[in-house]
């Protein structure tokens, strides 16, 4: 049963005629703002003949992966302390890169780091790169950054030195000396070699897209288990980027002094100070996934004890800033930490909900997803994402706002697939109704046959999806009249705590009969109380 049970789709002739003339205003306005677009681009020449664009709008206004709201938060959201102490360690301006006292090293890394984005349009529309220039430049804004510039060259496949060709990375130094920029971000997972290759060339920090979305991970995991996640992520990054200079690469041969000074079993070259490094990454590594594993046990436990219990899992899944967290508030008052920015909520938040006919189930909100993920998050976050995948539905939530949400859509279910969620039961909430195109909503609609339109922030369609929910999670179906004794109080306590459904009861002499509704594994404990009508 789908939500078109409950409620004919909306045609695209149902609009109303201010529905129809605010459409067309606004397709109006966004062809003014490309006309705008257009003439702030200029073609350009990398050195190799390869045209490319030059995006100099990044920095009017909040990037497209941000919302442009001013009010995030709703009564549902609740006092959100979280938030107030979050923002109360946001990065300030005005504190220089290079240290000129040394009083300065504890507020290092308070700096505001001024950055200009490069990007790649290897395939795909101009459209299409610009849009992922601009989530990168949300995750910069999420980072703590100031984003002044960004380019996106027209390229078949990356440089193998520098990632960009060398013309480009020529003008890349240029924007970066004019802007005063301190820091270069590229759309992109780069190379030991291309890093240190295009970091000649500019004279400044480059940094990546993976290194990016682990900084934002670093900055807001909260629990034990959520920092432990990300460092083992840190350090599979880094392991293979790790650099020497001068004493790194001096060897080390424990206490010997001279040419014979160490005595038998310590002669012969030693070993490199970089080599030492590797070692205890490695040997901290072995450390953080003995200690996640020794946290799954309990998660493991909490998840059997609902399955016990015979509750109903519907997880909360979908990209980054799509709403999940402000849907688990409106669906639960969880009053859980909502923010308008990228990977706001890392640890998993699990709630307690029931259906409007009064079947109890349970709500996770899970970590957001993004394009191009990277692995060590996945396979870090594994544990997290079980969630997902031992769900019985996925609420997968979509931000019908965004400029490409079958992007996002593709990217989620692409990470559904590496955690073997794929053949879990889906519906697509399609949320920021209140915010997006009514055209853009039929065509997701028409895509995705199970959908649900809602607004968290409004509380368009949440009843609607609270009935979807109830329609979509598995029921108890063996309908049994059973005769409990009084000395089995605790079979009765089970019935309520359980999703089971009770139609009525009746104290009599003999005990309590009870006819009830339950699931099939639980029937057959029962079997020694069933009683015939």
């Amino acid at each position: 049963m789908t939500n078109h049970d409950a409620a004919p789709e909306p045609q695209p002739q149902d609009l109303s005629a201010q529905d129809i003339q605010a459409v067309i205003d606004r397709i109006l306005a966004k062809e003014e703002a490309a006309a705008a677009k257009g003439a702030g681009h200029r073609a350009e020449d990398d050195g190799d003949g390869a045209p490319s664009a030059r995006r100099g709008g990044l920095t009017s206004g909040k990037a497209l992966a941000l919302s442009e709201l001013d009010d995030e938060h709703g009564e549902y959201d609740g006092e959100q302390r979280d938030l107030e102490e979050r923002r109360a360690l946001r990065r300030t301006a005005g504190l220089s890169t290079e240290l000129e006292d040394v009083t300065e090293v504890e507020y290092r890394q308070l700096r505001l780091e001024r950055v200009v984005l490069a990007g790649l349009w290897s395939e795909g529309t101009l459209e299409d790169a610009e849009n992922s220039l601009q989530e990168l430049a949300a995750l910069a804004e999420t980072a703590g950054s100031e984003v002044l510039d960004g380019i996106v060259q027209r390229r078949l496949k990356p440089d193998a030195g520098t990632f960009l060709g060398s013309g480009k990375a020529q003008e890349l130094k240029d924007i970066v000396y004019a802007t005063g920029a301190d820091t270069v971000i590229v759309d992109s997972e780069l190379s030991p070699s291309q890093r240190r290759g295009l970091e000649d060339i500019v004279k400044v920090k480059v940094i990546d897209r993976t290194a990016l979305i682990l900084d934002i991970f670093a900055q807001h995991a909260k629990s034990r288990e959520g920092k432990a996640q990300v460092e083992l992520a840190q350090l599979e990054y880094l392991l293979p980027r790790l650099r020497g200079w001068g004493e790194s690469m001096s060897r080390q041969a424990g206490g010997r002094v001279g040419a014979a000074g160490g005595g038998i079993g310590s002669r012969g070259p030693g070993e490199t100070k970089i080599e030492l490094d590797r070692r205890r990454i490695r040997t901290r590594m072995a450390k953080l996934r003995r200690e996640i594993a020794g946290m799954k046990p309990a998660r493991e436990t909490k998840r059997a004890n609902r399955k016990r219990n015979e509750v109903p899992s519907v997880a909360i899944a979908g990209y980054t800033n799509a709403g999940k967290s402000s849907l688990l508030n409106r669906l639960t008052d969880a009053g859980v930490l909502v923010e308008n920015a990228l990977f706001a909520t890392l640890d998993p938040t699990v709630r307690r909900a029931e259906t409007p006919d009064g079947l109890p189930y349970t709500l996770s909100d899970t970590v957001g997803f993004v394009r191009s993920l990277p692995t060590q998050l996945v396979e870090a976050f594994r544990s997290t994402l079980e969630e997902v995948a031992d769900a019985d539905l996925i609420l997968h939530v979509v931000d019908a706002s965004h400029p490409d949400p079958e992007g996002q859509i593709a990217a989620v279910r692409e990470v559904f697939s590496e955690v073997d969620a794929r053949k879990i039961p889906e519906i697509i909430v399609l949320n920021k109704a209140d915010a997006a195109d009514p055209f853009v909503l039929e065509r997701l609609r028409q895509h995705e046959p199970r959908n649900v339109v809602v607004s968290a922030r409004t509380g368009l369609g949440i009843d609607e999806l609270k009935q979807t929910i109830s329609a979509a999670i598995p029921r108890p179906d063996v309908v049994l009249t059973l005769l409990i004794p009084y000395s089995r109080g605790d079979l009765l306590s089970k019935l309520h705590e359980s999703s089971s459904e009770i139609r009525s009861l009746e104290h009599t002499a003999d005990g309590t009969v009870a006819r009830v509704v339950v699931r099939e594994e639980f029937a057959a404990e029962l079997e020694p109380f069933v009683v015939n009508d």
